[in-house]
């Protein structure tokens, strides 16, 4: 199963991930030439679903990553390879953050089930063994003599 593209769920199911715009509509939503987004794909740079024919099938994410490649090659004047490393590396940030939240979540699960034992253990304890006495520190002196033997 392909979750980036939503498959898995219902397929009537629309999301941001579901591949619905031919390449003319995807063109002009983002606001690029059907060729420049042929040569995007080429370069790896966004890569649409394809269908059963090879047709393109852009998705709403494909889109916003399109307008994202074009801002950041026309305002910022990075070029086409160093975008593509951009891709790479938040694709990598997102992946790691996803994979850090999940083993937060193990690490927490964790920490309450010690808790739950350590509880269990404590609640087990047999406490009519050892009564328990608090003991209260003074500063009176005691003195002791000892008993003169009888005669």
């Amino acid at each position: 199963m392909d979750s980036r593209r939503g498959r898995g769920r219902n397929p009537y199911e629309l999301t941001e991930e579901s591949p619905v715009y031919v390449i003319s509509v995807a063109a002009q939503l983002s606001g690029l030439h059907p060729q420049t987004l042929r040569q995007y794909d080429r370069l790896g740079l966004v890569s649409p679903d394809r269908t059963a024919g090879r047709g393109r099938r852009y998705s709403a994410r494909d889109i916003e990553l399109l307008r994202q490649v074009q801002q950041l090659s026309q305002d910022e004047g990075i070029n086409l390879a160093g975008i593509k490393r951009i891709i790479e590396l938040e694709n990598q940030v997102a992946a790691l953050q996803a994979r850090v939240a999940e083993l937060q979540d193990a690490v927490d699960g964790a920490a309450a089930a010690m808790r739950q034992r350590e509880a269990a253990v404590h609640a087990s304890y047999r406490r009519d063994l050892v009564p328990y006495q608090e003991v209260q520190q003074t500063s009176a002196l005691v003195v002791w003599r000892p008993k003169k033997a009888a005669d």
